[in-house]
């Protein structure tokens, strides 16, 4: 099957591989669309993201069909539109045509949306209905979300906004991402530009000059600071970047706020899997019934070398724009 395959030398090219053999509890799927993710550029730079390598195909989230299935399953037929998040649980990446994945991480795709805006989904989606369930939250504390027009920011507001929680301030960095979130339903009062001076104090400012009970971090380094520092005593610090600074911890600790550290990859450590496909259904019946949209998504292009290579530009260079990039993969096997 093509792939695109990080070689020895550390670099990705245009490559065929074996398709990959579905175990007794695997599904294969057909891989239709795949989305891109930060990590996939990181997994190249950072030794710390490197450790997560578990394959030569890169990728963890994708839409498509099941195309063959393992002596063991029962959940899936032959046919099935599906979508999962695959992380380091698959036979391989997403940057490929094929994947084999254990059937309890696939949920069924939803019936409104198509594979594009599936496979926009999963990692967004977990790590937002992690934040949201792990939380708990009642309508009467105060939320800061810092990097609210990313993916997992735009896709929290979705749930937060479901389940009427609106007690909520967030920071964007562009009239363009401020406008994407006044169309999700966040009033204009509750958004504010990173980029203006004294942020801590405008921050506390709309929130009539109150220490809020949790500061959601979906930025880091400097921001951690900033959020740290218009957290009450004993609020909570959600940590989604590990990108914490020394002077943020310091203060956190001083508060003696809680830091909430949100990682989907620890579940699969303990083989936790029906995490992900229940997380997925959540997620798939919250869309079916018209409660959130699906992400905003944009096709860089076809499954190939070229195509990875500018989405990973485009996501280390920050110009998303609030939308999840997308491969489409051609149809092989029909």
């Amino acid at each position: 099957m093509k792939a695109i395959i990080l070689n020895e030398k550390f670099q990705l090219e245009d490559g065929i591989t074996n398709q990959p053999q579905p175990k007794n509890n695997e599904v294969l799927i057909q891989i239709k669309a795949s989305g891109f993710n930060p990590i996939d550029y990181q997994m190249l730079e950072n030794e710390l993201e490197r450790k997560l390598i578990k394959s030569p195909i890169l990728g963890r989230e994708l839409s498509g069909i099941i195309v063959e299935k393992g002596t063991d399953v029962t959940q899936f037929n032959i046919g099935n539109e599906v979508f999962c998040g695959s992380g380091s649980m698959g036979s391989n990446g997403t940057y490929a045509e094929y994947i084999s994945v254990p059937e309890s991480i696939v949920s069924l795709k939803p019936k409104n949306i198509s594979f594009e805006q599936a496979a926009a989904i999963p990692s967004a989606g977990l790590t937002s209905l992690q934040i949201f369930n792990r939380l708990q939250l009642q309508p009467e504390q105060t939320i800061l979300v810092t990097g609210a027009a990313g993916g997992v920011g735009s896709f929290l507001i979705k749930i937060l906004l479901a389940h009427h929680i609106q007690n909520f301030i967030v920071t964007v960095g562009s009239e363009e991402n401020r406008q994407m979130l006044i169309n999700l339903g966040v009033k204009n009062n509750q958004i504010i530009n990173y980029k203006q001076e004294n942020l801590a104090e405008n921050i506390l400012k709309t929130n009539n000059n109150l220490p809020f009970d949790i500061g959601i971090d979906l930025v880091g380094n400097d921001m951690s600071e900033i959020t740290a520092d218009v957290l009450k005593i004993n609020g909570t610090y959600v940590d989604v970047t590990a990108l914490v600074t020394k002077d943020a911890h310091e203060m956190l600790f001083n508060k003696g706020c809680l830091i909430m550290n949100i990682s989907n990859y620890s579940y699969s450590m303990i083989k936790k899997y029906d995490y992900y496909q229940n997380s997925l259904i959540e997620i798939k019946n919250l869309i079916e019934s018209g409660a959130i949209p699906p992400p905003q998504h944009k096709v860089i292009g076809g499954l190939s070398l070229k195509t990875v290579l500018q989405a990973h530009s485009i996501l280390k260079n920050n110009q998303t724009q609030g939308h999840k990039l997308i491969m489409k993969h051609s149809s092989t096997h029909e």
